[in-house]
């Protein structure tokens, strides 16, 4: 998230809590539901230069936000219930999804998901079970982090750029980042692959480290609380790919995750999922590989008219940058997606 972003979602997540516009304007914008995203769950780092830090929360503030759900009225919900829940007028509900199947899931959100009795999906790559697939954006981060210089390969010439301290190496990441992104993925990968290996890192041996492998995800599998989904074979920005590729990334994930466990797999999230990776063709698609909901990062709530359109579904973000109560029951309102959306309760374009 670039930091112009993140200040103009700060400053008015504050706004909503000083103002109490939240408590206020929830119940015409909420909707039925809320589905949640989240990746990694783990204690605190005190790492100055953490870019992607976005991605993690703590054990603590998943507590939290399961009791603020609880406190605020709302049910928690499998995944599989969605389409009977927007279909009743019963209380509102929330999901709760976490993307990528990483170790920490197991060892930290697991017990606290367990001790609320709480359902919760996890969207498994299984390139990243295999040990196949890079994490290419920690990679970019850890080829940073080593370096007080840094040299990125780009199909433009080499990005020469100084990464000596916390703010250098910010400024690095987010201009790499931005430079690569809008692009082709397989010119993206290329480079940060390149960086890595330059770097002297492994990226394989990352994915061992921080994701879950089979046995691991079979364990997992056996709580009846808990749902596993798939998350496409390799973690591609599909929209970016030919029709043919997200096809197979999509029904061979979906096949080996059912392979693996013994058991049909329903539900997929999009990696990235934001509307340059994932769109009409790719919702369409989910459909035609069986899918029976598939999920975004489009950040909104859940209201009937979904029903139409369950491969579409939106989620709204817990993240390391908005580990405040107060951040969340602004979030889960739908207020500030209702301002992002335009007034629309579908953002499916």
């Amino acid at each position: 998230m670039s930091d112009l972003r993140y200040t103009a979602i700060a400053a008015l997540l504050k706004l909503l809590r000083l103002t109490g516009a939240t408590r206020a304007l929830a119940p015409a914008f909420r909707g039925r539901g809320v589905i949640l995203t989240m990746h990694h769950v783990r204690p605190a780092s005190d790492f100055s230069f953490a870019p992607n830090r976005i991605l993690e929360i703590t054990p603590e503030f998943l507590e939290e936000t399961v009791q603020l759900l609880a406190d605020q009225g709302y049910e928690i919900a499998a995944l599989d219930e969605v389409p009977a829940r927007l279909r009743s007028d019963g209380p509102p509900f929330a999901v709760l999804t976490f993307d990528d199947g990483y170790r920490d899931n197991g060892h930290f959100a697991w017990p606290v998901l367990h001790r609320h009795k709480a359902p919760f999906t996890i969207f498994v790559t299984p390139g990243f079970a295999d040990a196949t697939a890079p994490l290419w954006w920690l990679d970019l981060e850890e080829a940073i982090a080593c370096q007080d210089h840094v040299s990125a390969p780009l199909s433009t010439g080499r990005l020469e750029l100084p990464a000596a301290t916390a703010e250098e190496k910010t400024r690095a990441f987010e201009t790499i980042y931005w430079a690569l992104r809008p692009g082709p993925e397989g010119e993206m990968r290329a480079v940060i692959a390149r960086m890595a290996e330059e770097a002297g890192i492994d990226p394989l041996q990352r994915t061992r480290d921080l994701c879950m492998r089979w046995n691991e995800i079979r364990t997992m599998a056996s709580d009846p609380l808990c749902t596993i989904g798939a998350h496409t074979m390799t973690h591609p920005m599909l929209a970016k790919h030919a029709e043919a590729i997200a096809r197979v990334e999509m029904a061979e994930s979906k096949a080996i995750i059912e392979e693996q466990l013994g058991r049909e797999v329903r539900h997929l999230a999009f990696p990235v999922g934001d509307p340059g990776s994932a769109g009409a063709r790719e919702f369409a698609l989910a459909r035609a590989c069986g899918f029976e909901t598939a999920v975004t990062t489009r950040p909104g709530v859940l209201f009937a008219d979904h029903l139409a359109h369950l491969t579409a579904l939106p989620r709204i973000s817990v993240n390391g940058l908005f580990q405040r109560r107060g951040d969340v029951a602004a979030l889960i309102s739908g207020v500030p997606t209702a301002l992002q959306n335009r007034g629309r309760r579908l953002n499916i374009a």
